[in-house]
């Protein structure tokens, strides 16, 4: 399971691109948009307006998931996941990366394969929320700017976001800092066992309660890049 935690990102918006309609009168399409560490991204007008609330499928769920030592096959687990997004979504042109713990190698981790897919419209649910659910996925999650499906056997978890979206971004910055530091990757791992020894009734509370933690990582992240 990804760790889903509070934005601690800004951004800069840099201006409007624009388009003529048939009425020739000029409209934007998207918005060039620089996250504090230098990314670059493009907003696109969305298809139509995104959720407001949160829907979660299925209500809340207990954590029932012991943490497990690195397995040298979660990597195939994940590209075995990929080669079956990528069939389903092959019709659009979406980013498929390995996420979570279970992406970096050596870190203990709930059996859970962590993958996100980038797509250009996450409103647009028709071009790809349809096609995961007919590849064997179920809706968990529809929240605004995230979709969430899963395996039946929640050992997968499939993350939708819009391309250049900033909790991507977060994802990765984390991701490949841990991959390379073999402190926070001990530290991180040591925060996970000591939370283990309680019982979670709500998965979405064990995320939070390592919050402290993945922002004091990704601020160190940040630094070592020089931002």
């Amino acid at each position: 399971m990804v760790d889903l935690v509070p934005h601690d990102w800004r951004r800069t918006t840099t201006g409007p691109t624009q388009r003529r309609g048939p009425d020739d009168q000029t409209r934007p399409t998207s918005t060039a948009v620089r996250w504090d560490d230098g990314v670059v991204s493009t907003e696109r007008a969305p298809r139509r307006p995104d959720v407001t609330t949160i829907e979660l499928v299925g209500g809340v769920e207990a954590l029932h998931v012991d943490l497990h030592d690195y397995d040298e096959r979660w990597p195939a687990r994940y590209r075995e996941h990929e080669q079956r997004i990528r069939a389903a979504l092959a019709a659009h042109d979406v980013g498929v990366e390995h996420i979570g713990s279970t992406s970096v190698p050596g870190l203990a981790a709930k059996p859970i394969i962590d993958v996100v897919v980038t797509v250009d419209d996450i409103t647009a649910e028709e071009d790809y929320l349809d096609a995961l659910l007919a590849a064997g996925y179920q809706l968990r999650t529809r929240e605004p700017g995230h979709r969430l499906v899963r395996t039946p056997e929640r050992d997968a978890h499939i993350h939708v976001y819009e391309r250049g979206a900033a909790a991507v971004h977060e994802y990765l910055l984390l991701r490949d800092h841990l991959r390379t530091d073999a402190a926070d990757r001990a530290l991180y791992a040591d925060t996970k066992r000591a939370l283990m020894t309680a019982r979670w009734d709500d998965m979405n509370a064990y995320a939070d309660a390592k919050t402290d933690v993945i922002v004091a990582i990704k601020a160190r992240a940040r630094a070592a890049r020089g931002h």
